[in-house]
């Protein structure tokens, strides 16, 4: 399996007891689901949180915990919205390597705040719980859970969170989709699975993965020709785990299949994880470059 997120030595952060940072949230009684692993606010690997950790607050939103009806049953995710209005803009929140935590919540509210029916589905919920693992458990995090989870059910899963989005005021005739490393990763292959995403984003996932298996058959770089959709890919020229020439090879690879939409931002003094602003990662330059031009993309391209 893809090692998409190894921390560096600095990036490892000391798992500590810390207060839920987890914002009050205006939510209706048919949205809110209680219990679900992901509602206990702040994972042990976003503990302990930074000062640099963005908190968006739910004024002139709503949303909150959900349950998302799939094929055999439902998987949780979080939703934020607009507090007014319909028909939103549904774009997909794919979550890191860690799972739905708050930090990638809070970008589904600022998503949110910019008219957008953000969604992010637990992607690992059959195979185990994420928010249970701090860095320094990674590897057990990606033999334990990770690994199990098949490319299919993802895609499979991110069909019917967009379906659950169109019937709770989102608009799906503008579907986008961002994700971040393991997310990062599922952008260019969901874009390659859905014809109708407008738009994706992907912040810093890996193209060439290490060797095929029943769970994960493909990478992006093998599905480079199927993807027509607009991408915007956003990577750190410090990412020791991503090298550039794999991210140009993807790029010339759509292009080559006749879709010029395809962009590659590389922020060369970046590490992996420099959006992810509850970590030493963070590069606040680049984080806020790369949300600038994340809805630039969204607006130029019909997703927003």
């Amino acid at each position: 399996m893809p090692l998409d997120n190894t921390p560096t030595n600095d990036e490892i952060l000391q798992s500590s007891d810390l207060k839920s940072m987890l914002p009050a949230t205006n939510v209706t009684r048919r949205m809110f689901v209680a219990g679900a692993a992901v509602t206990s606010g702040l994972a042990l690997s976003v503990r302990p949180a930074r000062a640099s950790m963005i908190k968006t607050s739910m004024d002139g939103l709503r949303g909150g915990m959900i349950n998302i009806p799939t094929g055999d049953g439902s998987i949780p995710g979080y939703m934020a919205m607009p507090a007014t209005g319909t028909n939103h803009p549904v774009i997909l929140v794919v979550q890191e390597i860690f799972g739905v935590h708050e930090h990638i919540k809070d970008v589904c509210r600022r998503l949110a705040k910019q008219g957008h029916l953000a969604i992010a589905p637990e992607m690992y919920h059959r195979q185990g719980d994420a928010s249970k693992y701090t860095f320094k458990q990674i590897r057990q995090l990606i033999g334990e859970v990770v690994a199990k989870v098949p490319d299919k059910q993802v895609m499979s899963d991110l069909d019917a969170t967009v379906k659950f989005a169109a019937r709770n005021n989102g608009d799906a005739d503008k579907l986008a989709i961002t994700g971040f490393c393991w997310g990062g990763r599922v952008v260019w292959m969901y874009a390659a699975h859905n014809p109708n995403v407008k738009a994706g984003v992907a912040w810093y996932g890996r193209i060439i993965g290490r060797g095929q298996n029943p769970n994960t058959p493909t990478h992006p770089i093998d599905v480079a020709g199927k993807i027509k959709s607009p991408i915007l890919g956003l990577y750190g020229g410090k990412d020791g785990g991503i090298p550039v020439d794999t991210v140009r090879q993807m790029e010339a690879k759509v292009k080559a299949s006749g879709n010029p939409n395809v962009e590659i931002v590389i922020y060369p003094d970046a590490p992996h994880a420099f959006h992810a602003d509850y970590r030493p990662s963070y590069r606040e330059a680049a984080a806020k470059d790369g949300w600038k031009r994340l809805s630039d993309w969204l607006k130029i391209h019909g997703a927003a």
